[in-house]
């Protein structure tokens, strides 16, 4: 399989990404008698239900001293020591010390709302022949309603999908006030890279949580948590509609790779210049929540 790179933010180098499970992704996205496989389990929800029970075990808390080992994670931002989590999902799943992710603090300033591997197009739709040849992103079907997906067809989008060896907690990335998160139900295909590059619509056809935020300065984002293979739980830390600040907890997923999709309505933000340039170039860019994500158009530091 062809190398998945991508530009880390902080070091300014290009980096190949470590897949997680690709000796299995491979089989079922490659393989004709994986992708029976794929039909028959992997997308299902009892699929990630079965295997979500096999990580809350004990037992599975053995997984957790590899893991930080073999992925090279840095134990001085966990909140708690790595012996205290009982299981593999509580590890995965872990809150970090408060100065782990520092929050840029202009209200102008929107920041990236997860750790993760981020896709950012500053207008919707030119996203075409990005992804995979001959395909569009369709807003309709992600919003699964022609009236909202019109206020956000000329807008900004900010992909952001979060790996198992990632920070797994979704933060907010402006002031302002949530509403209430819809469940659109759907399959749990996996949103690695090998199985986007199969297919861009696993974004509409996963189930997925729609929130929209109301701010003061990028007016209303429409936010999409989208569980994957593994992830068929998103437990939300706060309860809407509720007044927050930039870099609030929103929640988290359990184990398994994630993604959010943030969106603005035309004109209300101007993404940063790095992140629309790599992501013109078919790659992604590393960054952490609290980054610079954009900023409001028209503004000058």
């Amino acid at each position: 399989m062809e190398d998945i790179h991508y530009l880390h933010r902080q070091k300014g180098t290009i980096e190949s990404e470590v897949v997680y499970g690709e000796r299995w992704l491979k089989l079922i996205y490659g393989n004709p008698l994986g992708k029976i496989f794929l039909w028959v389990a992997v997308k299902r929800a009892w699929f990630s239900i079965w295997y979500g029970m096999q990580m809350n075990r004990t037992k599975s808390s053995k997984k957790i001293r590899p893991f930080i080992q073999n992925y090279e994670l840095d134990e001085k931002e966990f909140a708690t020591h790595q012996d205290s989590f009982k299981s593999f999902n509580a590890f995965f799943s872990r809150k970090l010390t408060p100065n782990a992710r520092p929050i840029v603090a202009d209200d102008k300033i929107a920041v990236f709302p997860a750790d993760g591997r981020h896709f950012g197009f500053q207008e919707i739709s030119k996203m075409r022949g990005i992804f995979v040849k001959g395909q569009k992103f369709d807003l309709p079907e992600l919003f699964q309603s022609q009236k909202l997906a019109e206020s956000y067809t000329n807008g900004s989008l900010v992909i952001s999908r979060l790996c198992p060896v990632d920070y797994h907690r979704f933060h907010f990335p402006v002031d302002g006030q949530v509403g209430k998160s819809v469940l659109v139900n759907g399959s749990l295909f996996s949103v690695n890279p090998i199985a986007l590059r199969k297919r861009i619509s696993i974004f509409w056809e996963n189930k997925r949580y729609l929130s929209f935020l109301k701010s003061k300065y990028f007016g209303t984002i429409a936010q999409f948590l989208v569980g994957a293979t593994c992830v068929g739980s998103v437990t939300f830390s706060v309860d809407a509609p509720l007044k927050i600040e930039k870099g609030d907890e929103f929640g988290f997923f359990s184990f398994g790779g994630s993604c959010v999709l943030t969106l603005f309505e035309e004109g209300q933000i101007k993404l940063s210049d790095d992140l629309v340039e790599v992501s013109a170039n078919g790659m992604e860019l590393y960054a952490k929540m609290g980054e610079e994500m954009g900023a409001v158009k028209n503004f000058v530091d």
